[in-house]
């Protein structure tokens, strides 16, 4: 356990507020332990609203699994991220990150965009045709940047469901954060995301050297997979394992399957 990680699961907790915004009860802490503080996110099991989809009372341990496989690619996409008691209960406890404020002109951020026309234009991934009123349509683009393609793959990986632009976070150094990995890690095809400027396009040499090793974290008896297996069900693990095996020997960043809804909504 890091130092950061080991604030979050010893550290006491004193609740500011509450986002009100979110879907689920999500509480805006500190965290202070050993002398030193922080501010987190704490999403107590008790303010989860069931979902039809998934069983009730896991979406904090699906957050922790997911922060353990971004850990494991290293890419560091997920903001540290542990499973604790809280003032109202077990929930997931996770690092705050204060994200870069979008600018007036580019209310979607540098990340996403809606762009008049057919054409993407210049380091834009083109994504769907969005109404944006009055019988108006737009095309909603993704920056073409390296950090959002290593997010498509770890998003393939751990199945998500909901990956929205609010979802994520720039920093001011430069880093991009994900965070809301509550519906993710189920056993049928539910990657719902933003992302799709990449479908069908062949995989980074990089993204397949990390899912290469991130294979063999999964195997049996490995502490990734051991520490995954307190977390999700067996056949939720299986499922993660064929996913990467399936990106592995496709080579290719999965497409829409069209059984399902391929962008959130709403999608920021």
């Amino acid at each position: 356990m890091g130092e950061l990680e080991e604030l979050l699961a010893k550290g006491e907790l004193t609740v500011i507020g509450r986002i009100r915004e979110a879907s689920n009860a999500v509480l805006l802490c500190s965290v202070t332990y050993g002398g030193v503080s922080a501010d987190c996110v704490y999403k107590p099991v008790k303010g989860e609203r069931p979902l039809w989809d998934f069983p009730d009372g896991n979406l904090a341990r699906r957050e922790v699994a997911a922060y353990l496989i971004s850990e494991a690619t290293g890419w560091g996409l997920v903001p540290a991220t542990v499973l604790r008691d809280g003032p109202y209960g077990e929930g997931m406890v996770q690092r705050w990150i204060e994200a870069e404020r979008p600018d007036e002109e580019a209310p979607l951020g540098a990340l996403l965009g809606l762009v008049d026309g057919e054409e993407a234009g210049e380091g834009w991934k083109a994504v769907a045709l969005a109404e944006v009123g009055e019988g108006r349509t737009a095309l909603l683009v993704h920056a073409d940047d390296p950090r959002l393609r290593r997010l498509a793959v770890l998003d393939a990986v751990i199945n998500n469901g909901d990956r929205k632009g609010g979802h994520l976070l720039p920093a001011p150094d430069g880093r991009l954060y994900a965070i809301d990995h509550g519906v993710t890690f189920h056993t049928e095809d539910k990657l719902r995301t933003l992302l799709w400027g990449w479908a069908g396009e062949p995989l980074t040499g990089e993204a397949r050297e990390v899912l290469a090793a991130l294979a063999a974290g999964l195997a049996d008896g490995a502490p990734l997979a051991t520490r995954l297996a307190e977390l999700i069900t067996p056949v939720e693990l299986a499922a993660v394992r064929a996913r990467v095996e399936h990106l592995l020997r496709t080579g290719t960043h999965p497409e829409p399957s069209g059984q399902w809804p391929a962008i959130p909504w709403p999608p920021v």
